[in-house]
C-alpha cells in the first residue's frame, strides 16, 4: 500500500515489520519558525503536518531561556509575524515569557497546539530515492528530558540508566521535511580550560538552563561572559528578589555596547496608549514596523558594508560608543571596556543596564582568567584575558587573587560547531549534507533555503539568512512564503520533488561570498567570522557564536608563539588522516616561474588503530611539532616551513581529510592559556585540534603522543 500523498496515515498497518506513519509534511522544531510555517500551512487550508519539538514546549529559545531579564532586543512590532501581528506589547522589547504568550497565541488561533509532539527528537533523516520520500528516525524521550542539555542526559544516563532519558526509537516518511531547528539550543559546557571543576560545592548552571530552585541571597556569585544573556540577567541579581551578596564578572573581551532604543513618550505611556492606538488607528502599527525595520536597515549601509565611507562611519560610531562608555562606568574599567576591532564584527549588546550597574560595588568585572576551582572560592589570575598580557604599558592587573563563591553561572554561549547539528540527513547520493557542506568549502545553501541533492528538504532559517542587524523573524517569514509556494506544486501533484540544481546553488553561494567579502566582516574585524579558505557562515564567528565572543590580541594571531598542534582524538574508524594547514593568500614562485596560489604543510596519523607508537589513538592525545608538518610543494621546503611558523593564523585554513572526506574549521580562540581549539566532525570521526601557546606550555601533556617526524 502506496501512502497518498495528502494525508496522515498508517502505512502497512496489518504488517508490524514493515508498518510506517506517513506524513505529508514533517516539520523539525517548534521554535518561531516552526509556528509561523504551521500557521501558514494552516491558513493555506493545509493541516495534514506534524511538527517533532525535542523540548518539553513550544517557543524555542523563549522556552529554554527563562533567565532573569530576558527580553527580546529588537524592537517587538519588527519581531512579530506581519500575517499576524501584535498590538498589546507592554513595551518596546516585552520579556521573554510575553513573547512565548504571543507565539502560543498564534498557535491556538490558527488551530494546530494537536500538530506540536514535545519531547522527541528528529534524530536522523535518508531519502529512499525509489520511493520519493524521505525516513525520518524518532526518539522519543521521558517527558521533560528534551529540556535536559546533552551534558545533563550523559549524567542522568550514567546514573540512572539509558531508560531515564530515552524511551524508544520510531521510524517514518514524509513527503516534504522542513527544517526549523534553531542554531542557538545546546548550551556550552563548563569550559574545559578551567580546572577543579569537581572540586566546587556550590551549584553550577548555564543561563539558558537557569536553576530558580538555587537561592542567591547573601551569596557570592561568579558570572562566566559578558554576552547578550549575562548582560540583561547580571543588573538584576544584587536586586530583589534575588539579593546576591557579590556577583564577580569573568570577560574574555570586551563587546560594542550601543544604548538600547526607547519607547517613544516613555515606557509608561507606551504600555497605556499604544494597544488602543495600534489597534484602531489605520496603518498606525503598519507604519511603526516600518519604521523599526528602516531603522535596522539603515545600521546594515552604516556599520556592516565595507567602503571607505563606512570605514569613516564606523570610526565615528565607536568613538560616540567608547565616549558614552567612558561617562558611565568607573575608570578602572575603561580600558578593559574598549574593544580592539571594529563595531558589527560580533553581536552588540543593547544594553540599558549593564553598563550602570557596574557602578555598583556589590558587581566586580574583571578579565583575569579563572585558575582554579576550591569548594567554595574561584582563583583568577595570574594573568588577564584583555587586554594582551604583554602591553606593557596597559594598568589592567595580573595578579593572583582568589575570591569567595557559593554560586557560578555560566553565561558561554552555545554549541554551534555545525548546521543543523546533531541531526544527520542524509540525500539521494547517499552522502550526509555535513560532508557536501565540507567538500565545497562550509555551509551553504541556495536562498539559505535548499541544497541539491536534498528533494523535498526546505532548511527554514538556514546558512546566510542571519544578517546580525535586523529581525529573525522577518527571514523566516521570507523563506516560508518561498517554501509554501514550492510545497503547493508537490501536494498538488504537480511535481513528484522539488530540488535545486547543483549549478545554481554554487553560483548563489559564491554571490553571497563575494559580496560578504565586502563587509565589515571581512575588512574591520580582529575575530574573524570567516572560516576556512574565505568561507563566511552565520554562526560560524572563527567556528561558531559564543555570547562570551572570544577575541584575541594581535600577538595571539601570530603562529609563532605556537610550539605545535595537539590532536585531541575521539572517534575513530581505523583509517589513515591526512592534518591539511593551508595558508591560501601565500604567493610562492615555482621553480618554472610562475606563481603558486597557496602553500599546504601535511601531517598523517591512524585513528583507532596503531599509528606508529604501539598505542591505540583514540581517546588519546596526539602531539604534533611543526616540524612533523610537511610541504607539500617540493623544492622549497625549508623555505615553506618557516613560512608556516611566521604566518598569521587568520590567513590559515585547518583541514582534516580522511579519504574523500573533508572536515573543514577555522580556530577559534579558546582559554587563557594561550589555546586555539578547532573541531572537525562528521559521522566518521571527530577530533579537536588545539594549538598551544610557546609561552604557556612549551611542551605537550603528558597525555600526548608525539608524532614520529
Amino acid at each position: 500500500m502506496s501512502p497518498q500523498p495528502d494525508a496522515i496515515q498508517i502505512v502497512n498497518g496489518l504488517h508490524r515489520e514493515t508498518a510506517y506513519t506517513y506524513y505529508p509534511i514533517l516539520i523539525v522544531g517548534a521554535g518561531e519558525s516552526g509556528i509561523a510555517l504551521g500557521a501558514r500551512l494552516t491558513a493555506e487550508g493545509f493541516d495534514q503536518f506534524r511538527i517533532f519539538e525535542r523540548q518539553a514546549g513550544l517557543g524555542g529559545t523563549w522556552w529554554s531561556n527563562r533567565y532573569p531579564g530576558v527580553a527580546c532586543d529588537v524592537p517587538a512590532a519588527f519581531y512579530s509575524f506581519s500575517f499576524s501581528p501584535n498590538y498589546r506589547w507592554t513595551s518596546l522589547h516585552p520579556e521573554g515569557a510575553e513573547i512565548y504568550e504571543y507565539l502560543s497565541a498564534i498557535c491556538e488561533k490558527y488551530h494546530f497546539v494537536d500538530k506540536i509532539q514535545f519531547d522527541t527528537d528528529v534524530s536522523e533523516l535518508r531519502w529512499l530515492d525509489k520511493e520519493q520520500i524521505w525516513e525520518a528516525t524518532l526518539t522519543y524521550m521521558v517527558s521533560g528530558t528534551g529540556d535536559l542539555s546533552r551534558k545533563e542526559k550523559e549524567r542522568r544516563i550514567a546514573e540512572n540508566g539509558k531508560g531515564s532519558v530515552y524511551l524508544k526509537q520510531e521510524i517514518v516518511r514524509a513527503r516534504i521535511v522542513c527544517s526549523c531547528a534553531g542554531g542557538l539550543v545546546e548550551p556550552n559546557a563548563w569550559p574545559s580550560s578551567i580546572p577543579g571543576r569537581d572540586t566546587f560545592e556550590g551549584p553550577v548552571f548555564h543561563s539558558a538552563r537557569w536553576d530558580h530552585s538555587v537561592p542567591l541571597k547573601d551569596k557570592n556569585v561568579v558570572v562566566i561572559g559578558t554576552g547578550c544573556s549575562a548582560a540583561q540577567f547580571v543588573p538584576l541579581l544584587t536586586k530583589e528578589p534575588y539579593n546576591a551578596k557579590s556577583i564577580t564578572q569573568i570577560m574574555r573581551s570586551p563587546p560594542w555596547v550601543v544604548p538600547k532604543p526607547k519607547e517613544p513618550f516613555g515606557r509608561a505611556n507606551y504600555k497605556k496608549y499604544s494597544p488602543a492606538l495600534f489597534s484602531t488607528v489605520p496603518g498606525l502599527a503598519f507604519l511603526f514596523r516600518l519604521l523599526c525595520f528602516a531603522n535596522a536597515e539603515k545600521d546594515w549601509y552604516t556599520i556592516f558594508d565595507d567602503n571607505s565611507w563606512n570605514h569613516k562611519s564606523r570610526k565615528n560610531l565607536e568613538a560616540q560608543m567608547v565616549a558614552r562608555m567612558k561617562a558611565m562606568v568607573p575608570e578602572k574599567y575603561h580600558e578593559i571596556l574598549t574593544p580592539n576591532y571594529s563595531i558589527g564584527c560580533k553581536r552588540r549588546i543593547f544594553d540599558a543596564a549593564w553598563y550602570e550597574c557596574l557602578n555598583d560595588p556589590k558587581i566586580e568585572l574583571t578579565t583575569k582568567p579563572i585558575t582554579k576551582l576550591s569548594p567554595h572560592s574561584v582563583t583568577i589570575g595570574p594573568g588577564r584575558q584583555y587586554p594582551d598580557p604583554t602591553d606593557k604599558e596597559s594598568r589592567v592587573p595580573t595578579d593572583e587573587e582568589t575570591i569567595p563563591a557559593d554560586v557560578i553561572i555560566l553565561g558561554n554561549g552555545f554549541e554551534v560547531t555545525t548546521w543543523l547539528h546533531p541531526l544527520k540527513i542524509r540525500g539521494k547520493n547517499g552522502d550526509y549534507m555535513q560532508d557536501v557542506w565540507d567538500a565545497r568549502g562550509g555551509p551553504q545553501a541556495y536562498l539559505g533555503l535548499a541544497m541539491d541533492g536534498f528533494p523535498n528538504l526546505f532548511i527554514i532559517f538556514g546558512p546566510n539568512t542571519a544578517t546580525g542587524h535586523s529581525s529573525v523573524i522577518l527571514a523566516s517569514e521570507n523563506m516560508i512564503e518561498y517554501t509554501i509556494k514550492v510545497i503547493k506544486k508537490i501536494l498538488h501533484g504537480e511535481v513528484a520533488t522539488a530540488e535545486v540544481k547543483k549549478e545554481s546553488e554554487i553560483a548563489w553561494t559564491k554571490t553571497v561570498q563575494d559580496r560578504l567579502k565586502r563587509t565589515v566582516f571581512n575588512g574591520g574585524c580582529t575575530l574573524k567570522s570567516i572560516s576556512h579558505f574565505g568561507f563566511t557562515s552565520q554562526f560560524q564567528y572563527a567556528g561558531r557564536e559564543r555570547d562570551d565572543e572570544s577575541t584575541s590580541t594581535s600577538d595571539a594571531w601570530d603562529l609563532s608563539v605556537y610550539s605545535g598542534l595537539e590532536v585531541d582524538v575521539g572517534v575513530g574508524d581505523g583509517k589513515v588522516y591526512t592534518l591539511i594547514v593551508k595558508d591560501e593568500q601565500a604567493q610562492d614562485k615555482r621553480d618554472d616561474g610562475r606563481e603558486q596560489a597557496g602553500i599546504n604543510w601535511e601531517a598523517q596519523f591512524r585513528v583507532g588503530s596503531q599509528h606508529g607508537m604501539g598505542e591505540e589513538t583514540e581517546g588519546k592525545k596526539l602531539w604534533i611539532p611543526w616540524s612533523a608538518l610537511k610541504p607539500t610543494y617540493r623544492g622549497k621546503e625549508k623555505e615553506n616551513a618557516e613560512k608556516l611558523r611566521t604566518s598569521d593564523i587568520r590567513r590559515l585554513g585547518f583541514m582534516m581529510r580522511r579519504s574523500a572526506y573533508t572536515y573543514n574549521r577555522t580556530p577559534i580562540l579558546s582559554d587563557s592559556n594561550g589555546y586555539v581549539h578547532s573541531y572537525f566532525g562528521s559521522q566518521q570521526g571527530h577530533f579537536r585540534l588545539v594549538l598551544r601557546s610557546v609561552s604557556a606550555r612549551q611542551e605537550p601533556s603528558r597525555s600526548a603522543e608525539t608524532l614520529q617526524v
